[in-house]
């Protein structure tokens, strides 16, 4: 069997399984643990099938954004290590864009008493607490208002965002995977790709809770980020991918 049959069966067999081990593929394929491996690896680049501990599973498609209140309630202790890391990250006197998100929130809660930055962002709440909070210079992109999210989306933000140059960003998902960041917001796409293009570094921050799920848009590949902070729930497999990808990978917490 051909390694393009064997991904096709793998696939096949998921969606009427759901979840196979590893030990289940060799024994279904009739070939070694590092044949299967080598399959996965490629199937999960092309985004079929996503890695979990000790096999694999069908990516989880994600059609909508829970709102910024919801978000909020999710997994904070995890949260809150991802962005303390990440705040170490920036460099006195650096320019930083803040992308829309609880995970970024967290970053600026840690950032409050820096007065050297300039901070960039299209998150209504993260503007609200730095410009209460902080001595920071900052700015808001602006756009179209998306009220759950309270953030900015679509092709004016993403303009604003074109103007600087960032030393280091940091975005926020709801899904990502091997081929990169996705989002079911068609309008997040521009902004996203936006930050990337601006940033010398594009940070992912983001709970491994967000592996392995997959937006309707592809909006980041996974070679364009510099570095993905999140917390210790990703499998040693998925890191391994990661770090062969020439991606620096910090794990919270």
């Amino acid at each position: 069997m051909i390694p393009a049959e064997r991904q096709n069966l793998i696939v096949s067999r998921l969606e009427s399984r759901g979840v196979l081990s590893i030990a289940e593929l060799t024994e279904l394929l009739g070939v070694s643990h590092m044949t299967v491996r080598r399959d996965l690896q490629q199937l999960e680049r092309a985004g079929r099938v996503t890695t979990v501990a000790g096999g694999v599973q069908l990516p989880e498609k994600i059609l909508a954004e829970p709102s910024h209140h919801a978000k909020a309630q999710l997994r904070h202790t995890e949260k809150a290590a991802i962005g303390r890391l990440a705040a170490a990250m920036v460099r006195p006197g650096a320019v930083i864009y803040l992308d829309a998100g609880t995970t970024t929130l967290e970053i600026a809660h840690t950032l409050t008493g820096r007065d050297d930055i300039s901070v960039v962002t299209n998150d209504f709440v993260i503007t609200s607490h730095l410009m209460r909070n902080a001595a920071c210079r900052l700015y808001h992109t602006g756009g179209e208002v998306e009220r759950e999210n309270r953030s900015c989306v679509g092709d004016p933000a993403a303009e604003a965002v074109r103007r600087f140059n960032f030393d280091i960003a940091f975005i926020s998902t709801s899904s990502f995977s091997m081929r990169g960041v996705s989002t079911p917001s068609e309008n997040k796409v521009a902004v996203k790709r936006a930050i990337a293009q601006s940033a010398e570094e594009s940070v992912l921050v983001t709970d491994s809770t967000k592996y392995g799920k997959l937006g309707t848009f592809n909006a980041i590949p996974l070679e364009a980020l510099s570095a993905i902070v999140t917390d210790g729930g990703l499998p040693d497999t998925v890191r391994d991918a990661i770090r062969r990808a020439g991606i620096a990978l910090h794990i919270a917490g």
